[in-house]
C-alpha cells in the first residue's frame, strides 16, 4: 500500500515539475520584457571592473608590430581597448566603424588578438585594414579573463587615470558610438 501511494506521490511531481519550470521560464523572461520596455538596454552586462583600475596586463606585441600593450599603456590619455580575433565574424561587422574612429586620429584606440594565431591577426589586418595603435596578442586568454571578457568583440572605455569606465559587449554600431561611446570619451576629457 505504501510502495502505491510513494508511486503516486511520485507521478504527481512528475507533472508538477514540468508546469513550475515553464512558469519560471515565462516569469523570468516577462521581467525582461518588462525592463525593455522600461527603457532598460537588455544588452547592458554589469561589469564588476567599471570604475576599477584596468588589469595588470603585459601582451607581446603581434610579428612586425614593435611594441605589444601594456597597463602602462592605458594610463597616458582616455582610450578604446578592443578585444578581437581573425576568426570573429562580428569583429569583421565592427570594422568598418573602427577604421573610421582610427582615421578620425582622435583616440588612441588598442587591440587585444584574443586566442588567435599571431600568422592569422596579421593577414586579417592586411586585408581589412589596421586601426589600432598598438595591439597585444592573447592566445590563452589572461588578459581577456583578467578583463572579464564573455566574448568577442568586447570594447572597454579607460580613462587617463587607466581606470575602466564603460565596456560595451557585441560590435560597435554607429548609433552606440554617436550616442554612448563619443560622448563618454568627451566626458572624460574633461
Amino acid at each position: 500500500m505504501a510502495e502505491v501511494e510513494t508511486k503516486r506521490s511520485v507521478g504527481r511531481w512528475t507533472a508538477i515539475l514540468p508546469v513550475i519550470v515553464v512558469a519560471l521560464l515565462v516569469g523570468a523572461f516577462a521581467k525582461r520584457l518588462m525592463d525593455v520596455e522600461g527603457g532598460q538596454d537588455p544588452s547592458l552586462v554589469p561589469s564588476v571592473l567599471l570604475n576599477t583600475p584596468a588589469p595588470n596586463i603585459d601582451l607581446p606585441p603581434l610579428p612586425d608590430r614593435g611594441a605589444g600593450l601594456a597597463t602602462a599603456d592605458l594610463k597616458k590619455e582616455v582610450s578604446l581597448v578592443n578585444i578581437w580575433g581573425s576568426w570573429c565574424i562580428a569583429c569583421l561587422s565592427e570594422h568598418p566603424l573602427l577604421m573610421d574612429v582610427a582615421g578620425q586620429n582622435d583616440i588612441p584606440l588598442h587591440g587585444i588578438a584574443w586566442r588567435d594565431d599571431p600568422t592569422a591577426s596579421v593577414r586579417w589586418l592586411a586585408r581589412n585594414g589596421d586601426p589600432y595603435d598598438l595591439i597585444g596578442q592573447d592566445p590563452v586568454s589572461e588578459a581577456a579573463i583578467a578583463f572579464g571578457v564573455t566574448g568577442a568583440p568586447e570594447t572597454f572605455v579607460v580613462d587617463a587615470d587607466g581606470i575602466i569606465r564603460y565596456k560595451h559587449i557585441g560590435p560597435i554600431t554607429p548609433d552606440v558610438w554617436t550616442n554612448t561611446i563619443a560622448p563618454l570619451v568627451e566626458q572624460l576629457r574633461q
